[in-house]
């Protein structure tokens, strides 16, 4: 991307978000790599670059493990190891080790299933393979410490167990020397010390004559002298020459090593970059964690639509503070490329511009930006920035030259694909003529079709911005009444400066005010008031707005209850009807099964009985269903002139009543739940639920009458 001027990065801030990043990595390859971080104009690198660091941020989300640990720069070692004839000694293959084991690790994390859902990360170590030799050879040689082990050749071996017996050899004899001379009171506190990797006894100084053998030294106070005994003088030559020995022998073993594993010098360089690679993608999506960053639509286009967007820095800041940070919402498209921002001073104007561009920034450099993940973002070659004074003594320009000079360079350099941020544009000279000068700006810039942010308080920018096709009116909203600024973009309409509010406010004198207003065009003051009118107009309305959708969303809750409580109570209902359908379907049953029954009692009568007639008539009452009703309301009423209902327990020969039909009949036998009624000459089988005991009515006698 083409950044005009150089320090374009260091006013959009983008340096202090490098330097976070760099904090969050842990080897030289990802700071390096943060500390240059490339600001990308291809679509491809982009959103491969941000695949990744939403796949990792994902990763740390499900609380996943990935085994990336390895953090040490062996650039030099890897470097030496593919020099003929170099020598790496056993401590350098430790970490060389290390890394081939991070290596494997993270191939093995990358199994079939993982490799579908995070692909991103894995084109990482699509260049590279695991060779496990690496570890094999090195283990064929070295131990856990690094130290050449003894059966790394048949030499070695012999050279170690030579050494072993020599050893043991010197520290007898050493014993015996040592024995002899602390009995005769010759020796030291210390006993014994080595000298030149040599064994030697220590003895006070006055007795150094009586030793015999070779003095190594004598302490710093002169009191004690180091000797070695001629005794041990044959065995410690011995010692030394075999450990030269085994000293050559060992870097035979390690030279023959370096040169065999040369041939793996650029795999291992590859493992080094996977390392780093893996190490700052982690670092991206700690800061992406850090700071909210998501992942917006990306299009290959000059295309800015963000909701909910954050100054990175600003919500870091004020999320360890515990202060609220007031989100942008925007869009600049091919309709609506410039957007003019207007507003009192310290109200976030200045801060909407930086917020725009750093977040830019930062995802064009393949960083997760702290937006809502429905926001779209374009991709853009060149973006140009002019905030603040940049007067230059060098070339002896004033602010408003160097200001032109900028202007200058942005229109001439501008094209579709550029982002321009441009603070109070046409300050620094006349009002009238340095507005004049910037509309021919803006106009120019909106030719080009270039898009860009322009803050200014200029009256004739504003109406400007109103009636170009291509150019877009915001404002910072601001509380008249506290005399406070809300840094909320309202995109849409002009600014107030609010230039004689906050002077009657800050209790400015009246008269001063008033001449003040005198002095400035009636239309121009008019105007102003106007966008001050009505900027609280939309504040008001929007508060209500705001009190209407709660009130909306209220009504939609009790809509949805209102719902649940009526569909609860149709489904209680067709419950209740299923039931009533299925008791008149019992009922029906069991009235089937009685008429049943009692059809075949009536079979079994006839066969018995000698009286048909009467076995006729019991037929006839049970098949004429529509007589039944009135033969049962005549009968019940002569039953009940006849009989006396009694609250006693049925036993064989009670006089019951059936509740059905109210025949009244004798028990003849009780069977379980059920009773034989003798009923005139029929015998029936009845349900004792059906039955209840009855006595017969004793008539009054009649009184005879006489006169």
């Amino acid at each position: 991307m083409r950044l005009y001027p150089e320090s374009a990065t260091v006013q959009l801030e983008f340096d202090k978000v490098k330097a976070l990043l760099k904090a969050l990595c842990n080897t030289d390859y990802a700071r390096l790599k943060a500390e240059n971080l490339r600001i990308h104009t291809k679509r491809e690198y982009i959103e491969l670059e941000l695949k990744q660091t939403n796949e990792f941020k994902n990763i740390s989300l499900l609380q996943q493990y990935f085994p990336n640990d390895f953090s040490l720069n062996l650039s030099k070692d890897i470097k030496l190891l593919g020099i003929p004839g170099a020598l790496l000694g056993g401590e350098q293959w430790m970490p060389i080790r290390r890394l081939t084991e991070n290596t494997g690790s993270i191939f093995r994390w990358f199994d079939n299933e993982r490799r579908q859902a995070f692909p991103a990360l894995a084109k990482v170590i699509e260049g590279t393979y695991y060779e496990k030799l690496i570890l094999e050879w090195i283990d064929e040689v070295l131990d856990e410490s690094g130290v050449v082990k003894d059966n790394a050749s048949a030499d070695l071996q012999k050279i170690r167990m030579n050494l072993f017996r020599k050893r043991n050899e010197l520290r007898r004899m050493f014993e015996k020397v040592i024995s002899k001379l602390a009995k005769a009171g010759y020796t030291a506190d210390i006993d014994e010390s080595f000298s030149n990797g040599r064994r030697v006894v220590a003895v006070f100084s006055e007795h150094k004559r009586q030793v015999k053998g070779i003095l190594h030294g004598e302490s710093d106070s002169r009191k004690t002298a180091f000797i070695e005994p001629e005794e041990t003088i044959e065995l410690n030559n011995d010692v030394f020459n075999i450990e030269h020995e085994e000293t050559r022998e060992v870097q035979r073993i390690l030279r023959a090593l370096t040169a065999r594993m040369a041939v793996y010098a650029p795999l291992l360089s590859s493992y080094l970059t996977v390392a780093g690679e893996y190490d700052f993608i982690r670092g991206k999506a700690r800061l992406a964690l850090d700071m909210n960053g998501q992942y917006p639509n990306v299009v290959d286009k000059a295309h800015i639509h963000l909701i909910d967007a954050y100054h990175p820095l600003l919500y870091l800041y004020h999320k360890t503070s515990g202060k609220k940070t007031i989100p942008v919402t925007l869009t600049l498209d091919d309709k609506n490329r410039i957007l003019v921002i207007s507003g009192p001073n310290a109200g976030g104007k200045t801060v909407t511009m930086k917020t725009i561009g750093l977040n830019q920034l930062m995802l064009q450099s393949g960083l997760l930006v702290p937006v809502s993940a429905l926001s779209t973002m374009g991709i853009f070659k060149q973006l140009f920035i002019h905030i603040g004074d940049t007067q230059s003594i060098e070339f002896e320009l004033s602010t408003y030259s160097s200001h032109l000079m900028h202007m200058k360079y942005f229109i001439e350099i501008a094209n579709g694909k550029t982002l321009f941020f441009i603070d109070e544009l046409g300050s620094g000279s006349d009002p009238s003529l340095g507005g004049a000068f910037a509309e021919v700006i803006m106009e120019e810039l909106c030719k080009r079709h270039s898009f860009g942010v322009v803050t200014t308080h200029y009256l004739n920018l504003k109406v400007m911005a109103n009636h170009t096709p291509g150019i877009l009116n915001a404002a910072m909203q601001f509380d008249e009444v506290n005399l406070q600024p809300m840094y909320r973009l309202i995109v849409g309409k002009p600014g107030s400066s609010y230039t004689f509010a906050i002077a009657e406010r800050i209790g400015l004198s009246p008269k001063l005010i008033n001449r003040a207003r005198q002095l400035v065009d009636e239309d121009h003051f008019k105007l102003d008031k106007l966008l001050n009118r009505t900027e609280q107009d939309l504040q008001h309305l929007d508060k209500e707005k705001k009190q209407l959708n709660k009130l909306l969303r209220e009504n939609e809750q009790l809509k949805k209850e209102m719902e649940q409580v009526l569909q609860k109570e149709k489904h209680e209902q067709q419950v209740e009807l299923l039931k009533q359908q299925n008791k008149i379907a019992e009922e029906r049953i069991a009235y089937l099964k009685d008429m049943e029954r009692k059809l075949k009692q009536i079979v079994l009568d006839w066969k018995k009985s000698e009286n048909k007639n009467e076995v006729v008539k019991n037929l006839q009452n049970l098949l004429f269903k529509q007589k039944e009703t009135i033969v049962v309301n005549k009968l019940a009423k002569k039953v009940d002139l006849k009989y006396k209902e009694l609250n006693r327990s049925i036993e064989v020969g009670s006089l019951v009543k059936s509740k059905k039909n109210y025949q009244v009949g004798e028990v003849k036998e009780i069977r379980g739940k059920r009773a034989i009624v003798q009923i005139g000459l029929l015998p029936m089988n009845v349900d004792l639920a059906d039955l209840i005991t009855v006595e017969k009515i004793e008539e009054a006698p009649k009184e005879n009458g006489s006169n």
